[in-house]
């Protein structure tokens, strides 16, 4: 295997049994071939069994951040069992250059009747860390999960918010050159998972591939660079992340510009509202309805629970699902130090000739790497009205002018 592929999956395929009676029975006939060494037949199925990874192949590179997507029960989180050691495939090869950090559930490779100094360094060693090394690390581990005060308490007393501190904190001190997360950061509070994403940015720049999971789609858009979609436990598209993306919402049938308020979303797990957004044109007078050409001003303020810190802000209009218009904060370098009930956002677009028609709008807030996403609304920003009274070709044109230099 080149160096450069930390992990290759070879026609990896997987099959459970939906009987639990026959899938102990099932799996006592086979331990007794095994130790008779006599071929069990893991390629075909028997009663009751069904696939749930079908013939998966693919490669990840150092560095590279893979976004694993696909609706709930198409095998994601089999298959991050499977590049675990969890369980083992039951067709096909796993190879695997490194060592693996993995945050697939909730208190995965923690003992719910030991404290968590102990399970630091039971977690530790089951990723592969000497005690020596776990040693050394053992106060930054405590450091990182902000638990100190319950670190010699039993770990099932903890919240899952706390479970998830002590086993991020554990896996990125783990030096892992691969990566597991699956959706393990929906628990928890935003200012932890501020500082998980930061983290995550770093390791990017040590080369440690990541495999991402998650069904906020934005965010894996943001943090990954290539992505796989799984269907029905097989791979149905791989590639970079905005045709798998694409793929996902055909197949789903999901419309991301839509105003129905069946496909259409506000997305914020931290209770942040949309207090106001305003438009002004270039005489200052506030309006929906604006001209191709003149300045957009627009004024915004967010209601929330807690202030923000280090975040950044982004803005787009659509005509449709095809054209879009955004402007980020990141992007501009502009990294917001607060934001809070009181701050008040003013965004300024010099002189867009825009074509005629009505624009539907989002707002998003980030963190200041452009890959935590805290609030994403499209659902509750109505649209603009773009008046444009000259002919123009294509949706939007920049200022130009015609001469003659040559007479």
């Amino acid at each position: 295997m080149n160096n450069d592929v930390v992990l290759k999956l070879e026609g990896v395929s997987k099959k459970f049994c939906r009987s639990l009676k026959r899938s102990l029975f099932y799996g006592t006939v086979d331990s007794a071939k095994s130790m008779m060494q006599i071929n069990t037949n893991q390629d075909k199925l028997r009663k009751s069994e069904f696939w749930a990874l079908k013939d998966i192949n693919l490669e990840l590179r150092r560095g590279e951040v893979l976004g694993l997507i696909g609706q709930n029960g198409c095998g994601k989180t089999t298959l991050l069992r499977l590049i675990n050691g969890i369980f083992p495939p039951d067709t096909g090869k796993i190879t695997i250059n490194g060592r693996i950090g993995a945050l697939i559930a909730v208190g995965a490779g923690f003992h719910p009747h030991m404290s968590g100094r102990e399970n630091i360094y039971l977690n530790g060693t089951i990723l592969g860390m000497s005690r020596k090394e776990i040693d050394s690390k053992y106060q930054s581990i405590v450091d990182f999960s902000e638990i100190e005060e319950f670190i010699d308490a039993p770990v099932s007393t903890y919240s899952s918010g706390m479970h998830v501190r002590l086993g991020f904190s554990i896996a990125i001190h783990s030096t892992p050159d691969i990566l597991l997360i699956d959706e393990i950061l929906a628990v928890g509070d935003m200012k932890f998972h501020q500082k998980c994403f930061a983290k995550i940015a770093e390791l990017l720049k040590k080369d440690v591939a990541v495999i991402f999971v998650s069904h906020n789609i934005t965010m894996v858009q943001k943090i990954c660079k290539n992505g796989v979609m799984l269907k029905k436990g097989s791979i149905l598209n791989k590639g970079k992340i905005e045709d798998v993306i694409a793929d996902y919402y055909n197949d789903n049938n999901i419309n991301l510009f839509s105003t129905d308020e069946s496909t259409s979303e506000n997305k914020s797990s931290y209770d942040i509202k949309n207090n106001y957004i305003k438009f002004f044109n270039s005489k200052g007078i506030e309006t929906r309805e604006l001209y191709a050409g003149e300045d957009i001003i627009v004024i915004m303020n967010f209601n929330m629970k807690m202030a923000l810190n280090n975040i950044t802000i982004n803005f787009s209009m659509s005509s449709d699902e095809f054209t879009y218009h955004g402007y980020s904060s990141c992007y501009d370098k502009i990294v917001f130090k607060e934001l809070n009930n009181d701050t008040i956002v003013k965004l300024t677009i010099k002189k867009p000739y825009l074509s005629s028609g009505n624009y539907n709008l989002s707002i998003g807030i980030w963190d200041e790497n452009f890959i935590g996403c805290y609030f994403w609304d499209w659902k509750t920003m109505g649209q603009i009205k773009i008046t444009n009274s000259n002919k123009m070709l294509g949706r939007f044109q920049f200022e130009h002018e015609w001469e003659v230099i040559n007479e």
